[in-house]
C-alpha cells in the first residue's frame, strides 16, 4: 500500500509521517425527479433500454431554484462544524456547469457557508475530471499546510435537451468532501496515474446551451483511457486487481461503469470477479436514482459504495477511475481507515432520495424549459424547501439565500 505520506520535522527535529485524505463527505440532489420508465414510454422507447441498457431508474431534475452554486452549498453544510469553517483555507469547486465566465462558484459557496474569510476560492474545469484534480490539489495543499482543511465540491447539472439522444443520461447533484490530515474516512494514496489526449468526444462551446456529444466514440474513449491508465498504474505500483476490495467508476450512466469493470475482470479468478461485481452493484445504487452529475458522478459512486456495501473494512483499498471527456483519465486509490463507518451519512442520504417528489413527464418538461433572464431584468423565485437556493436575478447578478 502506498499512502500519501509527507515527511516533516517536528519541534525536536524528528521526522514524522502524516496521512492526508477524506475526513467527511456528503451529497445533495434536488427534491424532484422523473421516473425513467415513464420517460421511456413518453418517448416511445422500450423502458428496458433505459433501466437495463443504461442502468438508470430515476433522474434528478433541477428546478430554477437549484443551480450548481446552491447545490454545492447544500451538499457541504450538513458536514461542516464551526471548527471546520475556521480551519478551511481553500475551497475548490469542480464543475462544467459554471454560472459565470469570470467569477468562480466557490466564491458564492464561501459566502453562503460562512467560511473563514482568509481562504482561497477557485473553480476548476475539465469536463467530468475536474473534481479529481481538485482532490489531488487539496492533498498537495495540506502537505504544505498540515493544520488547514480544504473543501472540495463537485457540482453539475447534466442537460442535453428534451427528446434528444442524451436526455436519458441527464441528472443533477453535488458532492462535498472535506480533506484534511489524519482523515476519518480514507487516506488518498500517492499513486495516481493520469493520461491526457486532445479529442472531441463530448464538449460544449461557449455559444451552445447544450453539450455536443459523439456517444459511441465517447464510450470507446472511456474504456480506452481506462485500459491506458490501468496498465501504467500496474507498471508503476506493482499492484494487481487482486489488491483492491472494490472499484468505483465515473458513471455518466451506471451501465458504463459495469462495462469498465468487465474490461478488467479477466485478470482475476472467478471468486474475485464475483466479489468485485457485488461491490460494483453497491457503488451504483445512488447513481441509478440520481443520473449523471458530471464531476460528481465518480464521488457519488464512492459514497454509494461506502453507504451500501456490507463488507468493507478498515484497511481495504478502493480503486477509483476518473474520466473527463476531451480528455483526461486518471486511476488512483484510497485506503479506508478505522472508524470510517461512523463518518458516513447513509441514513441522511437514503431519506433525501426517498422523500423526493416524482414529477409527471409533462411537469418535468415544464421545469426543464424554465430559464433565467439574460437581459438583466429582475426575476424573483419562490422559496423552496432546501437550506440554500437561488432566490432570483437582478442586474445580471445571481442572488442566493
Amino acid at each position: 500500500m502506498i499512502n500519501y505520506v509527507i515527511r516533516i520535522k517536528n519541534d525536536v527535529g524528528r521526522v514524522t509521517n502524516m496521512n492526508i485524505g477524506i475526513d467527511k463527505l456528503h451529497f445533495f440532489t434536488p427534491h424532484v425527479y422523473v421516473d425513467m420508465e415513464e420517460l421511456a414510454e413518453a418517448r416511445d422507447v422500450e423502458p428496458a433500454k433505459f433501466t437495463i441498457g443504461l442502468g438508470q431508474t430515476q433522474q434528478a431534475v433541477a428546478p430554477l431554484t437549484q443551480d450548481p452554486v446552491s447545490m454545492a452549498a447544500n451538499a457541504a453544510w450538513p458536514i461542516l462544524t464551526a471548527e471546520d469553517k475556521e480551519a478551511i483555507d481553500f475551497i475548490i469547486v469542480g464543475s462544467e456547469s459554471g454560472v459565470d465566465q469570470s467569477k468562480a462558484m466557490a466564491v458564492h459557496v464561501h459566502q453562503l457557508l460562512g467560511i473563514n474569510p482568509f481562504a482561497r476560492a477557485i473553480e476548476m474545469k475539465e469536463a467530468c475530471y475536474a473534481a479529481t484534480v481538485g482532490l489531488q490539489t487539496a492533498v498537495s495543499h495540506i502537505a504544505r499546510h498540515p493544520e488547514s482543511k480544504v473543501l472540495v465540491i463537485a457540482t453539475d447539472i447534466a442537460r442535453y435537451g428534451l427528446n434528444t439522444s442524451g436526455e436519458s443520461t441527464q441528472g443533477a447533484g453535488a458532492v462535498a468532501m472535506l480533506i484534511s490530515k489524519d482523515p476519518r474516512v480514507a487516506v488518498i494514496n500517492d499513486d495516481a496515474v493520469s493520461y491526457t489526449g486532445d479529442i472531441y468526444d463530448f464538449w460544449r462551446p461557449n455559444y451552445s446551451t447544450y453539450a455536443k456529444v459523439d456517444g459511441k466514440f465517447s464510450n470507446e474513449q472511456y474504456l480506452s483511457y481506462l485500459e491506458t491508465v490501468w496498465t501504467e498504474y500496474k507498471k508503476r505500483t506493482n499492484k494487481t486487481l487482486a489488491d483492491f476490495k472494490a472499484l468505483a467508476f465515473h458513471l455518466p450512466y451506471s451501465k458504463m461503469g459495469l462495462k469498465g469493470l468487465r474490461q478488467l475482470l479477466p485478470e482475476v479468478d472467478e471468486a474475485k470477479q464475483a466479489a468485485l461485481t457485488e461491490q460494483f452493484e453497491a457503488s451504483r445504487v445512488y447513481n441509478k436514482r440520481v443520473g449523471n452529475i458530471y464531476t460528481g458522478s465518480l464521488y457519488l459512486s464512492l459514497i454509494s459504495l461506502l453507504d451500501q456495501s456490507q463488507n468493507l473494512e478498515a484497511g481495504d483499498t478502493i480503486g477509483l477511475y476518473s474520466y473527463g471527456s476531451g480528455a483526461v483519465g486518471e486511476f488512483f486509490s484510497i485506503t479506508l481507515v478505522e472508524g470510517f463507518k461512523d463518518m458516513l451519512a447513509d441514513e441522511s442520504h437514503q431519506a433525501m432520495l426517498d422523500n423526493r417528489v416524482q414529477l409527471s413527464v409533462a411537469d418535468y418538461e415544464l421545469i426543464f424549459q424554465e430559464e433565467l433572464p439574460t437581459d438583466g431584468s429582475q426575476l424573483v423565485l419562490s422559496e423552496d424547501e432546501e437550506q440554500f437556493q437561488l432566490a432570483g436575478v437582478e442586474g445580471h447578478k445571481r442572488l442566493y439565500k
